[in-house]
């Protein structure tokens, strides 16, 4: 989630509503400067005894954080709480429970971006070895309680903690409990955009089950391949799910803009504090009238802020987040962008792949969606086949737009080798997720702190 480091109340009031679309607007970046961003998550657990470490503890989340400043990382400050990371790698952050996560930086081509997951997890790795603790790649944690995890000292996530109940009843398990892997992806023009995102938002489910690493809670398997993206389904509906609007005809930065000033505000950030303002509307905010700022008007940090609020399978901010992988390990990390690159960023593969999915009603895609975090490739198309069938054939349009990219390495590889272990994910009609179940019913005898076999 997104970090704060100042209030900047010199930054414009808000007085129009072209300053609401600007932000999308300003994305807009012609083809040669399209780039690339991955983030990633990871759980951090105590090696000795496979506890989420505190904060504040010794070799706890802060340890880690001051110690990552050996490597030229730059501390960023809350409230006097080192709570993020700045350096030439993007930022380093924390999720509510200490999921570490890296939002890389704006990248050329896929090998860099390997590149740079490789130097943080080297990174975390020497830290963990002198500290005692372990980074895992799962969509979940395996076996912890919502009691058994430490809350990080951060002001948005104990306004969100306190709101998630009232909206849906796993919410507080999408904060504690999950990690992701995120791709974001730039756009030429508000048709771009549109296109983008309808055909990311279709395809959601597909990466859903491709990435599906999600099968146990606290020690059992829960009866889904992806809990992870279950839990979404009952979070908050005004800020999540599939969002059938994006499909009309006038969809774009106008409808996209309505979209965003219904969902309800968490907070406005003032003086370097997180003010309490969750369920509240950003409409009253602009007429003056936010009870938890009665009189003021908000300033363009508070739309950018309000902006990284909503949570739907794809969001739109300066540019395009594609949000349906569960976390995984490293050798899958560099395959979301790349599935997501290799669809998006050629043109003949973006109309491919659009014209796969174009035909989906509503109600078809949304029971995709349903579909998805439980039965992964095994979930029914839309008029016939299953989910291995289209990962077959989205991936192959995929590999395409890669080969068309014609982004070498100084071995003279291009892109398409970072698809593999979506290849042989679907060439086994086995998810990672299924994987992990074989192991527990099998060779673990249900011991589920054998999940921690595979850390980085």
């Amino acid at each position: 989630m997104s970090t704060r480091e100042t209030s900047d109340k010199a930054d414009p009031i808000i007085e129009s509503r072209d300053q609401l679309i600007a932000p999308m607007q300003a994305g807009e970046k012609p083809k040669a400067d399209w780039r690339i961003g991955t983030e990633h998550e990871k759980l951090v657990y105590k090696i000795a005894n496979f506890a989420a470490p505190s904060y504040d503890e010794k070799c706890g989340i802060r340890d880690i954080l001051m110690a990552m400043t050996q490597f030229g990382w730059e501390p960023v400050e809350e409230g006097g709480n080192v709570i993020a990371l700045k350096g030439a790698d993007g930022a380093v952050s924390l999720e509510p429970a200490g999921q570490l996560e890296l939002s890389g930086a704006p990248l050329e081509n896929l090998h860099q971006t390997c590149n740079e997951t490789g130097r943080h997890l080297e990174q975390v790795k020497a830290i963990g070895e002198k500290c005692g603790v372990g980074f895992l790649g799962l969509g979940m944690w395996p076996d912890k309680t919502r009691d058994e995890l430490p809350v990080m000292p951060k002001g948005r996530y104990g306004i969100m903690m306190n709101h998630m109940p009232k909206v849906g009843d796993l919410g507080l398990d999408m904060m504690l409990r999950t990690c992701t892997i995120q791709v974001n992806l730039d756009y030429s023009s508000e048709a771009d955009m549109a296109k983008k995102f309808r055909t990311g938002l279709a395809l959601q489910p597909l990466a859903t089950a491709l990435f599906a690493n999600s099968p146990f809670t606290e020690g059992r398997p829960n009866g889904f391949l992806s809990y992870r993206s279950h839990i979404w389904s009952d979070t908050d509906p005004q800020r999540t799910g599939m969002l059938p609007f994006v499909f009309d005809e006038d969809f774009g930065y106008e409808r996209w803009t309505d979209y965003m000033l219904d969902v309800p505000m968490y907070f406005v950030f003032r003086d370097g504090k997180y003010i309490d303002a969750a369920g509240q509307s950003f409409r009253d905010f602009m007429r003056g009238e936010l009870p938890a700022l009665p009189g003021e008007f908000p300033r363009e940090s508070d739309w950018w802020d309000h902006l990284s609020t909503a949570f739907p399978e794809v969001r739109l901010k300066s540019f395009l987040e594609m949000r349906g992988a569960d976390g995984g390990p490293w050798n899958r990390i560099c395959a979301l962008p790349a599935f997501w690159t290799g669809l998006l960023y050629d043109q003949g593969a973006l109309d491919a792949a659009w014209d796969r999915v174009k035909h989906w009603s509503v109600e078809e895609r949304e029971a995709l969606r349903n579909a998805a975090p439980a039965q992964a490739l095994d979930a029914p198309l839309p008029r016939g086949g299953t989910m291995r069938d289209l990962g077959r054939d989205i991936l192959e349009i995929a590999r395409e737009g890669l080969k068309s990219r014609g982004q070498l390495n100084t071995s003279g590889d291009n892109e398409t080798g970072f698809l593999e272990p979506l290849d042989e994910i679907v060439a086994s009609g086995k998810v990672p997720a299924q994987r992990l179940l074989d192991q527990y019913n099998g060779e673990w005898a249900g011991d589920i702190t054998r999940a921690y076999d595979d850390s980085f």
